[in-house]
This record gives C-alpha cells, sequence and structure tokens, in this order.
C-alpha cells in the first residue's frame, strides 16, 4: 500500500509540473523595489503579452518555457519611465517628423508619455492604437486630444470655449475620440469658462489639468475638482504674500515676476496642504525651464540628439529662439525671477503631501528639450531640487500610474503589473545618473536593445 501511495504522489508530481509556456523570461535580473527601497538579486521575470506573470529566484526557471530569453547578467530590472508631459503637434506637415520620434523615448528607458494636447489628435489616437497592437513601436501613450482654450485660442487645432453650451460640447467632443483628460490652456479662457471646464468635466469623471488664468485660483479651482496643475505659476500665484493687490494693478503673465518676488514660505505652507488634502498633481517641468532660460546665449549645434530631430521641428525652435534674445536684449528675463523660486517650491511640495509629476514638456516648439533624454533631465532636476532619488523616481513610475488610477497595474516589478521594463548595468537607486545606463527596454513581451 505504501508503495503504490508512493508512485502515485510521483505520478501526480509529473502530471502538474508542465513547464508554463511565456513570452519572454528575463533570467538572472537583480529586481528593483523602488517604493520599497529594496533589490532582489538572482530573479527571473517571467512576461506574457505585456503582463509579468511570474518574478521568481533562478531556481525555478526550469518551470517554465519561454519563446525568448534574455540573460540580464545582474542587471537591474524595474518598471519603465513615465513622462507625464509630451506633446505631439506641428499640423500635419510635421506628423511623421512627431512619429519618428516615438523609439527616442524607448531609448530612454520612457515607456509611456502622457500627450498634452496638439493639433494632430487624430495621427496620435492612430499610433496609440498601433501601439497598443504591436504593429509600431513606441511608448504606451495617454492622451489629452485637443486643448480647451478660450474665443482666439492660442494653439491651432484647440478647441475655442467661451459659454456653458461650449464646454458641453467640447467635452463630448473629447469623450467621442476617446480622450484620457482634459487639458486646459490660458490662451485666452477666461476664469469663469475655466471654472465650468471643470464643474461639467468632475460630473463626468474626466480628470482635468493644465494652465490656468492668471485671474483664477487654484484653491478655488480644486474645489470645483481639478485634478492638477502643469507648470508652477499657478501654485506659485496662491503662495505670494501679495497676490491680491499685485492682481489688482497687474493682469495675466505681467503678474509672474512681482508674484515671484513676493513668494512667501508661510503662505505657501497652507496653501499647499490645501492642495494636498485635495489629492492634487503638479508637473514642475522644470528642465525646460532652464534650458529656455539660457537659450539666448546657449549653443545647441553640437547636441548629440540634435540630428535625430526632423527640419520641420527643428526650425518650429526658432520661435523661442527669438523670444529669449528680445528678453535679453530689452534687459528683463521673466525666468530669471522665477526659476529659483521654482526650485524652492519642489521639497515642501512634496513633503506637504502633493504629489509630484515628472514631465519634460518635450515637443515641437520647445526649443532643445529632446524626447527621452529631457525626462532624464527633469530627474535629474528634482534630486538637485531636494529630492531623494527614490522620490525623483516615483514622481515618475508612480505618480504618472495614479493619475490616472492605475497604479494596481504598474509601479513594481510584481506578478500581475504591465510588463513594462527596463534594465541597466547600474543601480538607478544608487544615483539618478545611472539612468544613463540603461541598456534594454521591455515592451509588449520583446526586448529592445538601446544601441538599436
Amino acid at each position: 500500500m505504501k508503495r503504490l501511495f508512493f508512485v502515485f504522489f510521483i505520478s501526480l508530481i509529473s502530471c502538474n509540473s508542465d513547464p508554463e509556456e511565456v513570452d519572454l523570461l528575463v533570467t538572472n535580473a537583480t529586481v528593483l523595489d523602488i517604493e520599497q527601497n529594496k533589490k532582489w538579486v538572482n530573479r527571473l521575470v517571467a512576461i506574457r503579452n505585456d503582463t509579468i506573470v511570474a518574478v521568481k529566484t533562478m531556481r525555478d526557471s526550469d518551470d517554465f518555457i519561454a519563446n525568448n530569453t534574455y540573460d540580464a547578467n545582474g542587471g537591474f530590472v524595474m518598471p519603465g519611465l513615465w513622462d507625464n508631459h509630451v506633446h505631439f503637434r506641428g499640423g500635419d506637415t510635421l506628423a511623421s517628423e512627431n512619429k519618428d520620434l516615438l523609439p527616442l523615448f524607448l531609448k530612454y528607458g520612457v515607456t509611456t508619455v502622457r500627450d498634452a494636447g496638439g493639433d494632430i489628435s487624430e495621427s496620435v489616437f492612430e499610433w496609440k492604437e498601433q501601439i497598443e497592437s504591436g504593429e509600431l513601436k513606441g511608448p504606451r501613450i495617454f492622451s489629452s486630444g485637443p486643448k480647451l482654450d478660450g474665443k482666439n485660442p492660442a494653439w491651432p487645432g484647440s478647441i475655442s470655449v467661451s459659454t456653458e453650451a461650449d464646454v458641453e460640447m467640447a467635452l463630448d467632443s473629447l469623450e467621442s475620440m476617446n480622450a484620457d483628460f482634459v487639458k486646459i490652456y490660458d490662451g485666452s479662457i477666461t476664469k469663469e469658462m475655466f471654472y465650468e471646464i471643470i464643474r461639467e468635466a468632475e460630473k463626468r469623471n474626466l480628470k482635468v489639468t493644465g494652465h490656468m488664468p492668471m485671474s483664477a485660483d487654484v484653491t478655488e479651482a480644486v474645489k470645483f475638482g481639478l485634478d492638477g496643475t502643469e507648470h508652477l505659476y499657478y501654485v506659485m500665484k496662491a503662495a505670494s504674500a501679495k497676490k491680491d493687490s499685485i492682481e489688482k494693478v497687474k493682469s495675466g503673465y505681467s503678474m509672474i515676476i512681482p508674484l515671484a518676488k513676493t513668494y512667501n514660505d508661510s503662505v505657501a505652507k497652507v496653501v499647499f496642504e490645501e492642495l494636498a488634502e485635495a489629492d492634487f498633481y503638479v508637473t514642475p517641468t522644470l528642465h525646460i525651464g532652464k534650458v529656455l532660460k539660457d537659450l539666448a546665449d546657449a549653443d545647441h549645434s553640437q547636441d548629440e540628439l540634435l540630428e535625430l530631430i526632423g527640419p520641420g521641428i527643428q526650425e518650429t525652435y526658432q520661435g523661442r529662439i527669438m523670444s529669449a534674445k528680445r528678453a535679453k536684449e530689452s534687459g528683463s528675463s521673466m525666468r530669471d525671477f522665477t526659476e529659483d523660486v521654482f526650485e524652492k517650491m519642489i521639497e515642501p511640495m512634496h513633503n506637504s503631501g502633493i504629489k509630484i509629476l515628472a514631465g519634460s514638456d518635450c515637443g515641437p516648439y520647445n526649443s532643445f528639450v529632446y524626447p527621452g533624454e529631457s525626462l532624464h533631465e527633469e530627474l535629474k532636476a528634482l534630486v538637485e531640487a531636494g529630492l531623494t532619488t527614490q522620490e525623483a523616481l516615483l514622481t515618475s513610475i508612480r505618480n504618472g500610474p495614479r493619475f490616472f488610477d492605475l497604479q494596481n497595474s504598474y509601479v513594481r516589478v510584481d506578478k500581475g503589473r504591465i510588463g513594462d521594463l527596463i534594465i541597466l548595468k547600474e543601480n538607478p537607486m544608487e544615483s539618478i545618473e545611472n539612468l544613463n545606463s540603461i541598456k534594454a527596454v521591455v515592451r509588449k513581451g520583446e526586448v529592445l536593445n538601446v544601441s538599436e
């Protein structure tokens, strides 16, 4: 009887030991848990389609049979980066040049981007589908579609909103194209219509972020349901000790310099805590501010990535270059007064509980802010502003998904999570500079070597 039971037991084990079929097996990996600041050595990561089905020790490698295997050779594996503020734009004539830059994001480990609006939305949503199906190489795209602006929009392709009826039609339009969120721009939008868009979007459970008219107040907008803001001007205004008196004599962006000069730490603390209580997101875009501040004098002709930028997009850079030169000739530049204040705001905002989003603002018209590379530079700028390396990385890999309530699908290299991964030679937790050591990217169950 004992012998029969033993034979049955061995037979049962044999029946359950067939290896599981997966698309990709990443072996000999050091898996990083950025949230917990831990690393797990000698691991394998099994991926089917674009989902992680297992993370185990190398002792369990016989549990799987893979179509492809990648030996990480002890390299560090972490979730792919999110760039939470990019632009695809320039009209149909520049659509192909925008599309050509999609692989550049992957080269720098950016596996997801949040497109903050432009004038080629039809193309962007087409690329989004092609990327999801595996037909096109590029990062996952979350897009706002066209921006919402006032009577005379500042950017081509924007939807004009001047009345409450316009608000309804604009949101209907965004929903019909399956836009992932609402982006408001401050070209000519009124304070009243700005608030109305937020109120109506909240009823539809649509996320809202963007610019805001300088006449509006971010703490008031949060009460209506504003989820976040792009750039730091509007939070800086709320933190000015003299914003009310400045508003009586200044309007629009002429308020920026006096607001920067009257930024107050005590006022800021109260504002930050109020925004944090509302689960608020801020995308600082520090790197582009530094680039544009030096634009009048800097020589970018030898930039390594410039040759990868199409001639049409390079031509769009001239607008900001000329603007910077005019500002220098006039003896004044808004950025001379704001960049130091913006950097000063980062650490107390983060400590208050505001969710900072890493975003580069790369795209046509934003001179010499290159896809992929600029996200690395933004993360470095956040570290220079006072965040730890761990905190900076989380502004990308955790807060990006959080904005869309997708944190349970991303953030960690773990079973059931999306398998968008980067594999590095050096540990980015030890230094943010080690992001430069990316050697491969995993997307849709496929390993892409950055050298290619």
